[in-house]
């Protein structure tokens, strides 16, 4: 017999997938129309996914079944609203996974169609989220927000809001609402795989790295497949990296690629931590997989500085000039890379550029520790390390413990004379990951000895001055430093999410909610910092041009 299910168990069920999708691959299938006749017996990936639960994982070879199943029921049915929004779904999987933005273009093509055939505040959430899952992807955290918040606010105990919420607040540097959100889903969904690593992720970034962890462990032994484990384990070499230990690191990506073999995340991991270990052959190999797997900007970096590292010019320049090449073709599928770009023309580039980057990146409220970490090292390098050094006191007093933010403050500080900071910040960087760059981690050692050892009678100013938040941003000099393959600012728009006039989307203007929005937890000023980047969200993103294929959400929710 087959199962029937209410609206809010189809919503469920669509939804799950959409709320882990960027992260792990995360699908589901949705089921047939209520009241109509029951949908065909599922097929392979449908079936892994109804025994597992809401937020099974699925491998490239069901994520493909999946979506020639869904082509399939629409043809016969174009109307579907459900099977457009697992379309879309699957399809922002695959992308995620395999690292084809082209996946991302489909996948926002359905998710619209769905959204087209019931709109958003009709019930059709998990399009919604489809639509924030899918911002989150292309690093458009501000309209994930409002996408996922105007869920939230007609559906609080809909717990798929939160996982996509927590990414969101998490790219915002909303570090306390990102909390906030993943106390709801502990109460909503406890102990669940997807519960489970927001949860590691938020501990993480709040500098917990023992909690970290153990939750991570903890979703690697309850995860019910081997995407969804490799998931975890790859959470594990992540963390085992961050505190210095290449081998534990290499253990995890080596078994979550057992698992999956094509997991370029893993294999990137693997190549940094066989690095750290002097297995440079097996280094560029897993580095070159990687990039074949998954063309990212990212990757051709790391191995771009690795081949520095060794001396190879030639070879560094071909994989930095990728950087360039790989940014501009997503930036055509809507997909930010302007923080790799950045980091890329601080340190082998433009400085001037990367500033300029990184200030509209900040503009658009995308304040991470990652983000204050980049901008200060790129004012660092454009000759402006005073004004640099108060974002990277901000990147290194929000919790996240990262050698490379460590090193790039302790070496701002010793530019300026401040030695006592500056040998203990290149100190702890060195202690916390002394692997953590082939190329910087020379330089940290050569700093700290030519700093040598404090002066008799005790430092005078360990902390220097404290971060404040009531800086102007980084001034706009006019030039954008663009140079070939950047294309003008206009052309981020390509592969947007402009809908046009009279489309039912639903797309969300602010969080069209009637509840009040999150408060950060953390003091005014940070808080006030929060509440701008949301409420001045719109204007700011305009400013920016981003090149988010979801720009187009300053529409109402009811698509009016």
């Amino acid at each position: 017999m087959k199962k029937r299910y209410t609206p809010l168990a189809r919503n469920a069920v669509i939804a799950s997938l959409l709320a882990g999708a960027v992260a792990t691959g995360i699908v589901v299938l949705g089921p047939g129309r209520d009241g109509g006749p029951p949908s065909p017996a599922p097929g392979p990936a449908a079936r892994t996914v109804l025994a597992e639960g809401p937020g099974a994982a699925l491998s490239a070879a069901e994520l493909s079944a999946l979506i020639a199943g869904q082509e399939h029921r629409l043809a016969g049915s174009p109307g579907d609203h459900l099977s457009w929004a697992v379309l879309g779904s699957a399809y922002l999987a695959q992308g995620a996974l395999l690292g084809d933005r082209t996946d991302f273009r489909r996948a926002e093509k359905a998710l619209r169609r769905s959204l087209e055939a019931l709109p958003g505040e009709k019930g059709n959430a998990g399009a919604q989220l489809g639509m924030a899952a899918l911002a989150n992807a292309r690093r458009d955290f501000a309209t994930a927000r409002r996408w996922a918040e105007s869920v939230r606010a007609r559906s609080p105990e809909q717990w798929t809001a939160y996982p996509v919420l927590i990414d969101a607040y998490s790219g915002l540097g909303s570090y306390g609402a990102a909390a906030r959100a993943l106390h709801t889903l502990e109460e909503l969904r406890p102990r669940t795989v997807q519960t489970l690593m927001r949860g590691s992720q938020v501990h993480r970034d709040s500098g917990r790295h023992e909690d970290a962890e153990a939750l991570a462990d903890e979703a690697s032994s309850r995860a019910g497949g081997k995407a969804e484990r490799a998931a975890a384990l790859y959470r594990l070499g992540e963390l085992a990296w961050e505190r210095g230990e290449p081998k534990q690191a290499a253990a995890y990506f080596d078994t979550a690629l057992q698992l999956e073999p094509g997991h370029h995340p893993s294999l990137a991991g693997r190549g940094r931590a066989s690095a750290a270990l002097g297995r440079t052959d097996d280094a560029l190999r897993d580095y070159h997989a990687a990039i074949e797997r998954a063309p990212m900007p990212e990757y051709a970096l790391q191995a771009g500085e690795l081949y520095e590292s060794l001396g190879m010019a030639g070879e560094a320049r071909a994989h930095h000039e990728k950087v360039r090449r790989l940014a501009a073709k997503a930036r055509k599928y809507g997909v930010s890379e302007e923080v790799t770009l950045a980091r890329y023309e601080a340190d082998h580039g433009l400085a001037k550029a990367a500033v300029q980057r990184l200030a509209q990146e900040w503009k658009r409220g995308h304040r991470s520790a990652h983000v204050s970490d980049a901008l200060g090292w790129a004012l660092h390098r454009a000759g402006r390390g005073k004004e640099g050094l108060k974002y990277l006191k901000r990147a290194t007093t929000r919790g996240l413990r990262s050698a490379l933010s460590l090193y790039h403050q302790g070496e701002v500080e010793r530019s300026l004379g401040q030695d006592g900071p500056a040998r203990r910040h290149l100190r702890e960087a060195l202690r916390l990951n002394p692997y953590f760059s082939p190329l910087l981690v020379p330089r940290a050692k050569r700093a700290v000895s030519v700093l040598g050892n404090p002066p008799p009678g005790g430092p005078v100013d360990v902390e220097g001055e404290p971060w404040t938040t009531d800086e102007e941003l980084p001034e706009d000099d006019g030039q954008d430093g663009q140079r070939e393959g950047d294309g003008p600012a206009e052309e981020r728009e390509e592969g947007s999410s402009r809908r046009p006039d009279g489309d039912a989307s639903g797309e969300p203007r602010g969080t069209g909610s009637a509840r009040p929005r999150e408060r950060d937890s953390r003091d005014p000023r940070e808080a006030g910092e929060a509440g701008e980047a949301g409420e001045a969200g719109d204007s700011r993103e305009a400013q920016a041009g981003e090149p988010s294929a979801t720009a187009s959400s300053r529409s109402s929710p009811s698509g009016a």
